[in-house]
């Protein structure tokens, strides 16, 4: 009997049991404290926050980081200190917190991640208080006059000099490689020199050579009829060069006997009786003595001073040919440079688009080389200012200009004030505005009625096809709005044409519950640079309250 029970209380109660203990451990011990030090700073002042945490596991422990502490800004993250108390471990964390607006301020809830699961911590409330300042101690000055502040300089004289110092490197390369005047080489210099002192320097550097020294004859006389032949070939026959000995000294008769040129019968056989002694030296290997070889270097001296003396003045007609000549080439050859630097120029700004091209995209260089005006705004000085009471505090690539409003159709409005950027014509339209409101008793400001205003404002104006979207926004500075948004067609200049934009309207209602304030921005989407305006003009809304 006492078996048997004993096998009832085992089966289903022990499952029972089982489970509550597998349970236990699956969720083992854990623990979660938030508090603060103080409940009232003034401004400026530090608070440390701080988060405890026990478990009895080795779980890992995930604080929060960063600004999760907004509205509040967290100044100082202190280093997590760990304790042991028996199984248990004690995690703690401190966070140096301050504000610099006075108000109640509620620390939200902070996200702790012990392994896998997610514990929060309680919203916690401060006031902060402004500093109280006794007049009857403090002494009190006159207001400082005016000084005169200068306007923040740009960096566009960096690129100025960038610009010019790579205009200065293209010129002095130009320069240096295409029109400077070269040093001419030992070649250029002796082809320089007329047919005549040409030869002469050949015969000189031949006496210089180590031909006969070494006896190579064959060598010597080659050298040596090469000279004679193409100073005959440059001044008497144009062919000299190519023709055999005996082409050339009929060539060579047959201009004598036309009274071509004055050369006797005895030059022209010298030159024929050496040009055969080469050809056999050449060809049939003959040898002469060295002193033969130098005997007929000296007649070659001497005939071709006779060819010289041979060759008739130049007509005034021909030396007027050769000058024009002379000209002609010198302007082909000042073509040729030029032709070359506009060549070697575009080659040069090719290279330089295509590089800046790849690496900032085309059409960004493009918009850089034509001074796009949304790029300019883009990347100008941006002006920060405050518009309207209480003030919005908004950066925009230009100032705000105030703008006269018509009349009012709401019977609670009492005052409103209105700046703008931008028309139908513009990338981009910002208008920030405030409105004072007349309100009874417990009497609210219709926000849905200004944003029924603000779309059917956009429709009077020509706006159609509008897609309206609402979320909450919040600004850098924690104030909570709405944020209107969505997409339409909107004029522009042009007579019946659309361009498809966006828009944003943001809301926000002061703290006294009597002012609206309210920013609308409409843009064209296809403009990547309003695309980008905008999203920096949004990030950049702030609102400040007036302090009495």
């Amino acid at each position: 009997m006492l078996n048997r029970n004993i096998t009832v209380f085992g089966g289903p109660l022990s499952v029972v049991f089982f489970i509550l203990f597998f349970l236990w451990s699956a969720y083992s011990y854990a623990q979660v404290k938030s508090s603060i030090d103080t409940t009232k700073i003034r401004i400026g002042e530090q608070i440390t926050y701080k988060i405890e945490v026990a478990v009895d596991t080795i779980d890992v422990v995930v604080f929060p980081e960063g600004q999760t502490f907004l509205p509040l800004e967290m100044i100082e993250s202190y280093k997590v200190d760990t304790t042991k108390n028996n199984t248990k471990f004690q995690f703690i964390k401190k966070y140096g917190l301050t504000q610099f607006d006075s108000g109640r301020y509620t620390i939200p809830k902070q996200k702790i991640i012990i392994g896998d699961r997610i514990f929060y911590t309680d919203s916690l409330q401060i006031q902060v208080s402004t500093v109280a300042v006794d007049t009857t101690k403090q002494k009190l000055y006159d207001i400082k006059p005016m000084i005169q502040v200068e306007k923040a300089s740009s960096d566009w004289w960096k690129y100025a000099i960038i610009i010019g110092l790579a205009l200065a490197l293209v010129v002095f390369l130009l320069y240096w490689f295409i029109w400077r005047k070269k040093p001419l080489t030992e070649e250029e210099e002796i082809a320089m020199l007329p047919p005549y002192d040409r030869a002469k320097l050949a015969l000189k550097k031949l006496d210089e050579s180590d031909y006969l020294q070494k006896s190579e004859l064959k060598g010597y006389y080659s050298e040596l009829t090469f000279i004679i032949r193409k100073y005959l070939d440059e001044k008497v026959y144009h062919r000299a060069l190519e023709s055999t000995t005996d082409e050339l000294i009929d060539r060579l008769n047959l201009l004598s006997d036309a009274n071509k040129i004055d050369l006797s019968k005895a030059d022209i056989d010298n030159i024929q009786t050496i040009l055969q002694r080469a050809d056999l030296v050449k060809f049939a290997k003959s040898a002469p003595d060295i002193e033969l070889a130098k005997l007929d270097r000296a007649t070659i001296d001497t005939e071709i001073d006779q060819v010289k003396e041979a060759l008739p003045e130049p007509t005034e007609e021909e030396k007027l040919l050769n000058q024009q000549y002379r000209e002609q080439q010198k302007r082909k050859k000042k073509r040729e440079k030029i032709w070359i630097t506009i060549a070697a120029s575009i080659l040069i700004l090719t290279a330089t688009f295509v590089g800046f091209g790849v690496k900032y995209g085309f059409k960004y260089v493009v918009d850089t080389i034509i001074g796009d005006e949304d790029k300019s705004l883009l990347e100008g000085d941006w002006v920060r200012s405050e518009y309207g009471i209480p003030p919005i505090m908004i950066s925009t690539p230009e100032v705000l200009e105030r703008i006269e409003l018509q009349a009012i159709d709401s019977t609670q409005a009492l005052q409103r004030v209105a700046f703008a950027y931008g028309d139908t014509d513009s990338a981009f339209d910002i208008s920030v505005g405030t409105t004072r409101y007349e309100l009874k008793e417990n009497e609210e400001i219709d926000v849905n009625g200004a944003v029924e205003e603000t779309i059917q404002t956009f429709e009077k104006n020509g706006a159609r096809n509008l897609l309206v979207k609402q979320e909450q926004f919040i600004t850098p500075n924690a104030a909570e709005g709405i944020k209107i948004f969505g997409t339409g067609e909107f004029p522009t200049n042009i007579k019946d044409e659309y361009r498809s934009g966006e828009y944003v309207i943001l809301i926000f209602v002061a703290d006294d519950k009597s002012v609206m304030q309210k920013i609308a921005l409409v843009w064209n989407n296809e403009n990547e640079y309003a695309d980008q305006i905008i999203d920096r003009v949004l990030n950049s809304v702030e609102l400040k309250k007036v302090e009495d």
